[in-house]
C-alpha cells in the first residue's frame, strides 16, 4: 500500500511544485544568511581597524592633553554573532551588533544604530527560520487539504473503500507520506545550512531542529483535524488558509499591538535628551553642584582639586556623568518596559505555536530582544570600566604616551543563550496532541 501511495504522490504536480519551491527558497534563504554573517564579519574587522587607526591619528594631535584626546576617541564593543543566527536573524537587522563609544555620557550613545533602508527593514530578511515558519505550513496545507475530498470528488472513494476495510488507516498513510516529504526537505535544508554556514552541531542546533519538527507536526495535526470533518476541498482550503493567516499574521499583530499600548516604552530619544539637558545645564551652575553628585558616586576622586575660575577635565567629565544620572530613571524604565513586553509575549506564545517557534528560533540564535538588552547592559559596564580606568590618568594630567594603547583594542561580547528543554517542547507537544486527538475523534464516523 505504501509503495503505491508513494508512487501516486510522486507523480502529482503538487509534489514537483512543492519540492522546487521549498528547496529553491530554502537555499536562497541560507545564502541570505551567509551574506548576513559576511556583512557582520566585515563590519567587525572594519571597526577594529578604525579604532587602531583613530587612536594612532589622534595621538599625533593631542598627545599632551589626555582629556581632549579621550573626548574624541571611540572604543568599540562587538557582539559576536553565532553562526546559527543566520538561520534566524530576528531583530539583528534593527539592533546593532557593535557599538563605538567615547568615555563621555553613555545614555546618548547606547541607542546609536546603523543606517538602513526603511523599506528593507519593513519587509525583513528571508532567513531559513522565516521559510520554516511561514512557507512550510502553506506547502503542507496545499498537499493535504484534499486528502479525502479529492477521492470523493473524483469518484474513487467507493472503489478504495471496497478494497480495504481500514479507511481511516488509508487517510493516515496518505497524510504521513506528505508529512515525511516535508520532514525530508527540512532535514536536507538544515544539513545544507550547517555546512554552508558552518554551524556547530551542538545543543542549540539540536533544539532548533526539534522545534522545527514539532512546529511541522502541529500543522500536520491541524491539517488532519480539518480533513477529519470530511468536507469538500474548497471548505478545507478556506479554513486552513484562514488558520494560517490568523496564526502567522493576525494574532501576532494583535499581540504586538496590545503590548505596545499596555507597556508604553519611553523613547530612547527621551533618555538622550535628558542626558544632554542634565549635562548642558551644569554649565550655568556652580561647580560644586556638579562635583557634589560626582563625588558621591565616586568618592575615590574627592582629593582632586576643582578650580572654580577655569576649565578642568574632572569638572567636564563630572558633568557628563551627572547627565547620565539625570537620564538613568528614564533609561531603566525603558529597559523594564521592554523586558515586560518580552515576558508577556513569551506567556502568550505558550498557546500560539507560530509565536512560540519564532521566539524560540530567535532565542536559540541569540537574536532576540533579551539578548540585545544583555548586550546593552554589557556595553554600560564596558563604558564604566573605561571611565574608571582613564579618570585617574586624566585628572593627574598624564601624557597620552604614558598609556599602553595596544591594550585598548575592540572588545568582543559573546551572547549568552539559555533555554529550557521542557519550555521549548511541552507547549507545542500538548497543543499538537490535543488537535490530533480531535481529528481522531472526528474520524470515528468514517
Amino acid at each position: 500500500m505504501y509503495t503505491l501511495l508513494f508512487k501516486s504522490f510522486f507523480r502529482t504536480k503538487i509534489f514537483l511544485i512543492s519540492f522546487v519551491l521549498l528547496m529553491s527558497v530554502g537555499i536562497i534563504s541560507i545564502f541570505i544568511g551567509k551574506q548576513y554573517l559576511l556583512k557582520q564579519e566585515k563590519a567587525s574587522i572594519a571597526a577594529q581597524e578604525f579604532q587602531l587607526e583613530s587612536i594612532k591619528r589622534n595621538l599625533e594631535y593631542h598627545n599632551d592633553d589626555l582629556g581632549l584626546l579621550l573626548y574624541y576617541l571611540r572604543f568599540t564593543m562587538i557582539k559576536q554573532p553565532a553562526n546559527i543566527s543566520a538561520i534566524s536573524i530576528g531583530q539583528s537587522d534593527v539592533n546593532p551588533l557593535l557599538q563605538a563609544v567615547t568615555i563621555r555620557g553613555i545614555e546618548g550613545q547606547k541607542y546609536d544604530t546603523d543606517f538602513e533602508n526603511p523599506s528593507l527593514l519593513m519587509s525583513g530578511n528571508l532567513d531559513l527560520g522565516f521559510v520554516i515558519i511561514y512557507l512550510f505550513p502553506l506547502v503542507l496545507i496545499a498537499m493535504t487539504f484534499n486528502l479525502y475530498s479529492e477521492e470523493k470528488e473524483l469518484g474513487t472513494w467507493r472503489i478504495l473503500t471496497a478494497q480495504t476495510a481500514k479507511k481511516k488507516l488509508f487517510l493516515f498513510k496518505k497524510l504521513m507520506i506528505r508529512v515525511l516529504f516535508v520532514f525530508g526537505i527540512l532535514i536536507v535544508l538544515l544539513i545544507i545550512a550547517s555546512s554552508v554556514l558552518k554551524i556547530a552541531i551542538d545543543q542549540y542546533f539540536l533544539a532548533l531542529f526539534i522545534q522545527s519538527v514539532l512546529y511541522i507536526l502541529f500543522w500536520s495535526a491541524l491539517c488532519f483535524w480539518m480533513v477529519s470533518y470530511l468536507k469538500g476541498s474548497s471548505f478545507n482550503a478556506l479554513v486552513l488558509i484562514a488558520s494560517w493567516v490568523v496564526l502567522t499574521i493576525l494574532f501576532p499583530a494583535i499581540v504586538n499591538n496590545y503590548v505596545l499600548n499596555k507597556y508604553q516604552v519611553p523613547e530612547a530619544l527621551n533618555a538622550m535628551v535628558e542626558q544632554r539637558d542634565g549635562y548642558h545645564e551644569k554649565w550655568d551652575l556652580e561647580k560644586d553642584a556638579t562635583m557634589t553628585g560626582f563625588f558621591e558616586a565616586y568618592p575615590q576622586y574627592k582629593n582632586y582639586q576643582v578650580p572654580e575660575d577655569s576649565f578642568s577635565w574632572i569638572w567636564y567629565y563630572g558633568m557628563q556623568h551627572m547627565g547620565d544620572l539625570a537620564a538613568k530613571e528614564t533609561s531603566t524604565d525603558m529597559m523594564d518596559k521592554i523586558l515586560q513586553r518580552n515576558i508577556f509575549s513569551e506567556k502568550v506564545a505558550l498557546f500560539v505555536p507560530t509565536m512560540h517557534a519564532q521566539l524560540n528560533f530567535n532565542s536559540l540564535a541569540g537574536t532576540d530582544m533579551l539578548s540585545h538588552l544583555n548586550f546593552l547592559a554589557a556595553l554600560t559596564e564596558f563604558h564604566e570600566d573605561l571611565r574608571l580606568n582613564f579618570y585617574p590618568k586624566i585628572f593627574d594630567n598624564n601624557a597620552a604616551d604614558t598609556i599602553d594603547w595596544t591594550k585598548h583594542e575592540a572588545k568582543f561580547y559573546n551572547t549568552e543563550r539559555n533555554f529550557n528543554w521542557v519550555a521549548l517542547m511541552l507547549p507545542t507537544v500538548l497543543i499538537t496532541l490535543f488537535v490530533g486527538f480531535l481529528g481522531v475523534m472526528n474520524l470515528r464516523k468514517l
